[in-house]
């Protein structure tokens, strides 16, 4: 009797199951397409009645035809097969999905002087499917309403979407795609207005790209927005179109301006392998008055290297963010192969440049140095270079660049050109000309992955080089050069077996780098480069792995790398960087 009991208490959990589904012929798209849309697969984990799992599975092959539709595939066939496996239900569905349907003609009906401009052109150009391809629904929606967007952004406020029609013809396998859009006026800038500014009227219009009476654009508006934040004159920046009070084709644009905290303070210690353990204290007032003028002064003390630096930034009146800025840097720096004191006095002038930030200025370089010198050994040690330089010398910069994401970039790049020279200058000791350029591109790979290359290199022409001080020559080796090999460790050496720096330069590296979570990652790089004289290139290598952490003060970096195949230098150096990645 108990048994009977028994039995008689299971059978309502043996007649509750799950259902298993797959199938098969076709991969994705087309595979995920069948299982998100057939009923059933919504009870792979739920208790489901005999009586329901036929029900479901008697719907399961036209919904899976029915799902192939809007991917092109009109003339599927589907065949099932139910089976029952325990206290479970297994489902195949076997899929063949036939000749798909293609687009044979494709009309988009937009007047010329809209088709011209390039957002619209750009969206035109890159609708999907095109003829001669597979009609995907999902493909034309995004497509259609691409263009309606790039419409709206250049202007065309008003533009609706009068025919959107596709026409599927099964007996030919073929699709007919007609849109056609009503674009109505275009409208222009109007009034601008910036409110909660705390600078004098007219100052802030030295951002804007475009002026009242221009056409209406929504990238232009972006680049505004991009530019006062770049300013860092303000906490938040709101653009506003005015649509609602559009009057004679006309929007006023309404900027909402909220003031950053005028003054920063900044200090606290630090450690970097290049310059060792110390303290920075930082003053930066991002306006000293209405004019928009800002001041930026820097002391650090650490082991090998104390500087102080001041610079004050005039904004210049006119587009293009022009900006006139002087300051100057003491510093006394002691690095693996040099001790130097200099003073660094430069005036130059900033602006953007065919989207380049151009840099054009003038140095004053006095002080003395000691190239070669080893450590605490004596200053008259024998190969040890002394000098004493007073340059005059202008300089012409480029930079410029790009990044989805400045605080982790996962897709990006950076590119900077400078060239120096002392040519026609009365108050320079020795002739002195130099390029340097420096380039990075760092790119995702996959959801964990980046990849990161960097290259850098120069050349000097000098008529005295022993004249020149170690901030002018080139040296390789470090954190940010070759790891593996200390801070300006690599270089020409004289004949007592000194590094004393080197006419030309040529830094490459290669890094992959691996995260474990959102802020712990680690890394494997291979670096290669050296300073040289002439044609004389011989690189020395350095590999290693590291450590990576995105703190809440930025990139924290920790690589330990050694020399490959050097028998001049062993061991393993340890390296330190914190700072963004471009």
């Amino acid at each position: 009797m108990r048994r009977i009991l028994l039995l008689l208490a299971l059978l309502p959990l043996a007649a509750h199951a799950g259902i298993k589904l797959e199938v098969k012929g076709v991969d994705d798209p087309l595979r995920h397409a069948v299982v998100s849309s057939v009923q059933l697969n919504q009870y792979a984990s739920r208790q489901v009645t005999e009586a329901q799992v036929r029900r479901l599975y008697g719907q399961a092959e036209d919904q899976a035809r029915k799902a192939l539709q809007p991917y092109g595939y009109f003339d599927a066939q589907v065949t099932g097969a139910l089976t029952r496996e325990g206290s479970n239900w297994r489902v195949v569905l076997s899929v063949d999905p036939g000749q798909p349907v293609r687009v044979a003609q494709l009309d988009i009906e937009l007047e010329a002087k809209a088709r011209k401009l390039p957002e619209v052109h750009h969206a035109v150009g890159n609708f999907h499917p095109h003829k001669g391809e597979v009609l995907d629904q999902g493909q034309y929606t995004e497509s259609r309403d691409a263009i309606s967007a790039a419409l709206t952004a250049v202007g065309y406020l008003d533009a609706r979407l009068v025919t959107h029609r596709v026409e599927v013809y099964r007996a030919d396998r073929r699709a007919v795609i007609k849109l056609a859009w009503d674009l109505g006026r275009r409208y222009r800038i109007g009034r601008i207005e910036f409110e909660g500014s705390q600078f004098k009227p007219g100052f802030l219009k030295r951002y804007l790209p475009f002026h009242s009476g221009d056409w209406f654009s929504q990238a232009e508006l972006l680049a505004l927005q991009q530019a006062l934040i770049g300013a860092d004159y303000f906490a938040a920046v709101n653009v506003l179109p005015q649509m609602e009070g559009a009057q004679d084709g006309h929007i006023d644009i309404k900027l909402q301006l909220v003031p950053a905290k005028r003054s920063i303070y900044t200090g606290g210690p630090f450690v970097g392998t290049d310059v060792g353990v110390g303290v920075r204290f930082g003053l930066e007032r991002r306006w000293v008055n209405r004019s928009g003028h800002k001041w930026q002064n820097e002391l650090i003390v650490a082991q090998r290297l104390k500087s102080v630096s001041t610079q004050y930034a005039i904004p210049m009146p006119g587009p293009n963010q022009r900006s006139f800025n002087v300051g100057g840097t003491w510093r006394d720096a002691d690095t693996h192969s040099s001790h130097s004191r200099t003073l660094d006095l430069v005036g130059n002038e900033t602006r953007q440049w065919h989207g380049w930030t151009r840099t054009l200025g003038v140095h004053l370089l006095a002080g003395t140095f000691t190239v070669g010198q080893r450590g605490d050994e004596p200053r008259d040690a024998p190969g040890v270079q002394h000098g004493r330089s007073e340059l005059v010398f202008g300089e012409a910069s480029l930079l410029k660049k790009q990044a989805d994401n400045p605080d982790f970039v996962r897709d990006g790049w950076s590119l900077s050109l400078a060239g120096r020279s002392t040519a026609g200058s009365l108050l320079a000791d020795t002739r002195y000309s130099q390029i340097l350029a420096d380039a990075r591109w760092i790119q995702a790979l996959g959801q964990r992955n980046r990849l990161i290359l960097r290259g850098s290199a120069g050349s000097i022409w000098v008529g005295d080089f022993s004249r020149l001080p170690p901030q002018l020559r080139f040296f390789a080796g470090g954190a940010r050069s070759v790891r593996g090999y200390g801070y300006q460790a690599i270089g020409p050496r004289n004949d007592h077996d000194r590094v004393i720096g080197g006419r030309n330069l040529l830094v490459t590296s290669s890094e992959i780098e691996h995260y474990f979570g959102r802020k712990w990652g680690m890394a494997a790089f291979v670096d290669a480069g050296n300073a040289f004289n002439g044609h004389d290139y011989r690189p020395r290598i350095g590999a290693g792995l590291g450590l990576r952490w995105r703190s809440p003060v930025g990139m924290i970096r920790v690589d330990l790398g050694v020399p490959v195949h050097d028998d001049r230098t062993h061991g393993v150096q340890l390296h330190l960087v914190i700072g963004p990645d471009l």
